[in-house]
């Protein structure tokens, strides 16, 4: 199964392991990665700033990038739950509309792709430690992944897995959201940081970049003891 890597922007500046460890899981699972070089970011800042205009010179060039692939996986529901969009974008032109269906269909964020079409549940990872996992906004109520993470981590050897109270609450970060609203945004980071502090766990584990880097850097400063991780990373402890 061929599957090209839609690294995303924040993996590629600030997350580079999750990246390599998405590659490594899905090796392992039979797939054969490639990287198209023409992908940049998906168009979702501009797009959520209000300058559709702008954002859709970004989705073409993804569309390109990207035409030719048999899957599209991510580590990062919020980009792809952004890919999911670009039909709706592009409604009614002739040219646009149809293949950026044809990528919304064949994209998937990482842990839907592995429990949904390559139908695994245990891919053999192994970590120590009591964990809680932080669902993502756009990953859950926009893209729709709501089970696939906990299925896999519930999997994973020497893992205890603790639900995480009021998981459904926004961390604060919501891309251009905590630049604008930076006083709302970090109640709700402080508000996300006690609930993993109150069931003292080792790891908040997530399937977002942002959320992991807003969250890591609100616990970092106030010098919380659990360890921030990427659930590809987490998939790929042996």
């Amino acid at each position: 199964m061929k599957v090209s890597l839609f690294a995303t922007c924040l993996v590629d500046l600030f997350q580079g392991d999750t990246g390599k460890d998405t590659v490594e899981v899905l090796e392992r699972l039979g797939c054969e990665i490639d990287f198209p070089e023409k992908q940049t970011c998906c168009g979702q800042p501009a797009f959520n700033s209000g300058y559709v205009t702008d954002a859709k010179e970004s989705m073409k060039n993804m569309i390109e990038a990207f035409e030719h692939s048999e899957y599209v996986v991510t580590p990062a529901g919020s980009c792809g739950a952004m890919f999911k969009e670009y039909p709706h974008v592009f409604k009614d032109d002739p040219i646009w509309e149809s293949r950026a269906k044809a990528l919304a269909d064949k994209t998937y964020e990482f842990t839907q792709f592995i429990v949904d079409v390559l139908k695994v549940e245990n891919v053999g990872a192994k970590l120590k430690g009591r964990a809680t996992y932080h669902t993502s906004c756009h990953m859950t109520r926009l893209l729709g992944v709501k089970d696939s993470p906990i299925t896999l981590l519930k999997n994973v050897e020497g893992l205890e897995y603790i639900p995480l109270p009021n998981r459904e609450d926004c961390c604060g970060f919501g891309g251009t959201f905590s630049v604008k609203m930076a006083e709302i945004s970090e109640q709700m980071v402080d508000e996300k940081v006690n609930h993993i502090e109150e069931i003292e766990v080792d790891y908040l584990i997530g399937g977002d970049a942002g959320c992991l880097i807003n969250i890591g850097g609100r616990s970092g400063r106030k010098g919380k003891p659990f360890k921030i991780m990427h659930i590809a990373t987490v998939l790929n402890s042996r």
